[in-house]
């Protein structure tokens, strides 16, 4: 898949200095998640309900 027509979104939780940055795309069926700092080293797609338990085990942190 090429990554590069995905529209991607910085995430909120990011470092408001460009540090600590991550990004995500939604993809049919999976979220496509890559560091802003280095969007050549490769892009991890999980499934829907994988991120949102992810996201939400996160957020109760």
């Amino acid at each position: 898949m090429n990554t590069n027509t995905l529209t991607w979104r910085k995430s909120s939780r990011s470092g408001p200095h460009g540090t600590d940055c991550v990004e995500l795309a939604n993809v049919p069926a999976t979220v496509a998640i890559r560091d802003t700092k280095d969007r050549d080293g490769g892009t991890l797609f999980v499934g829907r309900e994988n991120f949102r338990r992810f996201a939400g085990a996160v957020k109760s942190l």
